[in-house]
């Protein structure tokens, strides 16, 4: 598979939910900001600077292989349609920011594990992928080509300092460690803003499934370090992981509690949420998430045999308007989009049912 059939599937290796933690955490991300000691930041670069910038790391990188032997394939962002920028930002392959740069490139492995976002917010993101609480192997594998890259390239980095980014929060190790976390259970038991006020109290902070400025959806988070500053990686990690195995624990307490308690009621919820998805002939992107987060509660739950995870986090980026657009050919508008995404869903559960069977 190459750079560009990247927007045509949905479902990347590292969201097969088959990872340690995997029925709370979904996945894990590691991302470094680096910058060229030579040239202006991105908010100053023109665009001879930023095309300089694509053609060096583009070369630094060639060569480089994962731990499979296998290389990096390189896209120009010019050369992806406005649509299928917007699907590799639903993958979570690049980000919101990097796609409306006039000139940008990404670099992305074979399994989508690894990405490197080239003019982004900083000259050069890194970024590795994992299913389920892997933090630690995922800073691994982004070191290792953190040090490739900086024996080609000049790393803007100060000895008191550390690594110096655009935004003053990356300054230092230019490390954001974060873990994409379903929390029906605590949302349900009205205890969510509770644990995302201790979670800020102790350095961290959650978003929406897409990061900085969105909204949480299905009962989806994404939790982060808040700093990158006066601490090593291994123990902004450290301490990540520690939090999240807590937050896991209790999500799952949690769960565990309302089943007893709501017996019936919960099973009833999670039915009539799998019944609509299977039957339903026009759903919004907002309803869909929510009720594929009943449907994934219920699988962890065991309440819904005939299903496994994994096509929960299929259709968190299949229905998003985008991929949806993309995976059937043409542009569409609310309505329509509304009645594809119910005929997608519809699909999905008959293939997660026959894998099953």
């Amino acid at each position: 598979m190459s750079a560009h059939d990247a927007p045509g599937n949905a479902l990347s290796s590292w969201m097969r939910g088959d990872g340690p933690s995997s029925d709370v955490v979904l996945s894990s991300r590691i991302r470094l900001a680096r910058n060229l000691s030579d040239v202006p930041y991105p908010p100053r670069m023109d665009r001879a600077a930023a095309e300089g910038v694509v053609a060096r790391v583009a070369e630094a990188l060639r060569g480089w292989v994962d731990e499979s032997g296998r290389p990096l394939r390189i896209v120009r962002l010019d050369a992806l349609s406005p649509l299928e920028r917007q699907v590799m930002v639903e993958k979570h392959l690049t980000s919101p920011a990097h796609i409306r740069q006039a000139v940008g490139a990404l670099a992305l492995s074979e399994d989508e594990s690894i990405s490197v976002m080239i003019n982004e917010e900083d000259h050069v993101r890194i970024q590795c992928l994992a299913a389920g609480l892997q933090l630690r192997p995922a800073l691994d594998r982004a070191l290792r080509l953190d040090s490739a890259l900086a024996e080609r390239l000049p790393w803007a980095f100060d000895a008191e300092w550390g690594h110096l980014t655009t935004c003053p929060t990356n300054v230092g190790t230019g490390l954001r460690a974060s873990v994409m976390v379903h929390l029906p259970g605590l949302a349900m038991a009205n205890q969510i803003q509770g644990i995302l006020m201790t979670l800020s109290n102790n350095g961290m902070t959650a978003r929406g499934l897409y990061g900085e400025g969105s909204q949480a959806v299905g009962n989806l988070y994404q939790i982060s370090n808040a700093q990158s500053l006066g601490r090593a990686e291994g123990e902004i990690v450290q301490r990540m992981e520690e939090a999240v195995r807590q937050l896991a624990d209790r999500e799952r307490s949690v769960r565990e509690r309302l089943l007893n308690q709501m017996g019936e009621t919960l099973k009833d919820r999670i039915w009539r949420a799998y019944a609509v998805l299977a039957h339903a002939r026009r759903i919004s992107s907002a309803e869909a998430m929510e009720l594929c987060s009943l449907l994934r509660l219920g699988i962890d739950l065991h309440i819904l045999p005939q299903l496994d995870a994994k096509v929960f986090n299929e259709l968190i980026v299949a229905t998003r308007p985008a991929f949806l657009q993309h995976w059937t050919g043409q542009e569409a508008g609310p309505d329509e989009r509304d009645i594809k995404r119910a005929a997608l869903i519809r699909a999905a559960l008959r293939r997660a049912e026959a894998r099953a069977s």
